[in-house]
């Protein structure tokens, strides 16, 4: 019997987080989930919160479970980006992280864009504007000095490890790092008066950072050395390595909350062009580039159907999906990205304002949302291939949007190239492979870690009609 050596990979959503324990071997890779709890924004009277305190409870819950099934030998944790926690110079949190879905940054959009010109900003950092990145947040906060920014994932691996750092992969969607050199970049922090000392030290995903404290090994139940390790923190990242691509000439979708729409390349596009199409250059496992659009994503839906839930419509998600699916092509749309529909809240009304819908009824409004998400998948992909002059043949979809049929087959509409869709747990098969490469059980470049994924997943395939 094969010997299979065991890691457990933290990957914390927007809307759930979950502890997963993938067990490897060079010809054998698999996963299996051992914990699994909500996540979401608190809103209190002055603002909208993440309830990181209760997240790293159920981490800890979580490596406990993992920990009673085998031996592990890593662990590694991922999640969204650009929200962080404020230690103080003795270690200490400094409140419960901002969700980025909270409004305070739009008071000093302007201020910071009066400092630093966006098309500065942008050769810089080549990073898309979104109204939440890290350097907004920043800037709003009322007091820094003294004080240690932490990005979420890398927050959860100093509690675990004692150890301040921060991964580049999330570290590149702050807004501050040098997309070229991969390092702080010196002259965006000063020119925004941000204090010495806030940004830790950047370090590469496939790194050992640190065991477990003692504390967090005895609460878990661990009596050994366990190594925490760095993959690619921002949850795209590790997706990207988990696209089952035997093409080269592939664009992907990794699509929950957000629809993230792009290529992968070896450089940056840092052109003018690029920064008009809003398009992002965040940094990737080995060196790559993650050349991409934010598209709001099944945000879009999930609020949708918690709405109806509070309203007391009893809409099943199977159900509404296969009425939206009888309905004809061509109907109304909106625009996902309209920044209306960033907060939550009345999201159905919201879409039958915008799209200008007669009949307010939950599949109509259902497949207005997977229609309009198709399509700007579809204009995102092909502004991607123009950009960056990388031509793509296939679109993988992964993520839990490869599970919903009718988005994966209205976007291989859309798209008018095939569609693969799968696997649904690609963000924490790519945690689990860089682990497993980190720790020497696996060898090679993403293309080698890639056909493993593709030997292990079921995949389906869509063409264009």
């Amino acid at each position: 019997m094969r010997a299979l050596t065991a890691f457990a990979a933290v990957d914390l959503g927007a809307s759930s987080g979950r502890v997963m324990l993938g067990r490897v071997a060079p010809d054998h890779l698999e996963l299996t989930e051992v914990h699994r709890f909500r996540n979401g924004g608190v809103r209190l009277p002055d603002g909208l919160y993440w309830d990181v305190l209760g997240l790293y409870t159920d981490v800890l819950t979580g490596l406990r479970a993992a920990a009673r099934e085998e031996h592990l030998a890593g662990v590694a944790v991922d999640s969204w980006a650009v929200d962080y926690g404020l230690l103080d110079a003795r270690g200490a949190l400094q409140g419960n992280p901002r969700h980025y879905r909270d409004p305070r940054t739009d008071a000093v959009i302007d201020d910071v864009h009066a400092k630093l010109d966006p098309a500065r900003l942008y050769g810089v950092t080549g990073l898309q504007f979104l109204p939440f990145n890290t350097l907004y947040q920043l800037a709003a906060e009322p007091a820094l000095d003294g004080r240690r920014a932490l990005l979420v994932p890398d927050l959860l691996g100093y509690w675990l490890t004692g150890r301040q750092v921060a991964e580049e992969t999330n570290a590149s969607t702050t807004g501050l790092l040098d997309a070229r050199t991969g390092g702080w970049s010196t002259p965006l922090v000063e020119a925004l008066g941000l204090p010495s000392g806030l940004l830790p030290d950047v370090i590469a995903a496939g790194a050992v950072l640190a065991p477990l404290t003692a504390e967090v090994g005895a609460d878990i139940g661990v009596d050994y050395a366990l190594p925490v390790t760095t993959v690619g923190s921002h949850d795209t990242a590790s997706a990207v390595v988990g696209v089952p691509a035997d093409n080269p000439r592939f664009g992907y979708i990794s699509c929950g909350t957000w629809g993230l729409v792009g290529v992968e390349l070896d450089a940056p596009v840092l052109t003018e062009d690029s920064r008009k199409a809003n398009f992002t250059n965040e940094r990737g496992v080995d060196g790559t580039i993650r050349y991409l659009r934010n598209v709001m994503g099944l945000w879009l839906l999930s609020e949708s159907m918690r709405t109806w839930e509070l309203r007391g419509r009893g809409v099943a998600l199977d159900d509404v999906l296969a009425a939206a699916a009888a309905l004809p092509a061509g109907g109304p749309r909106v625009d996902p990205n309209d920044p209306v529909f960033l907060p939550p809240g009345d999201m159905p009304s919201r879409i039958v304002e915008a799209a200008g819908l007669r009949d307010p009824e939950p599949e109509v409004v259902v497949r207005c949302i997977l229609d309009s998400l198709a399509v700007a998948f579809a204009e995102a992909m092909t502004d991607a291939e123009r950009l960056s002059g990388r031509p793509v043949e296939v679109v993988h979809l992964v993520g839990g949007g490869s599970q919903n049929a009718l988005l994966c087959q209205l976007t291989a509409d859309a798209m008018g190239r095939p569609v693969v869709a799968g696997p649904v747990e690609a963000t924490a098969l790519g945690n689990v492979l860089v682990q497993a490469r980190t720790h020497g059980v696996l060898s090679g470049d993403l293309a080698a870690l890639r056909r493993r994924v593709r030997a292990a997943s079921r995949l389906q395939r869509y063409e264009p009609r």
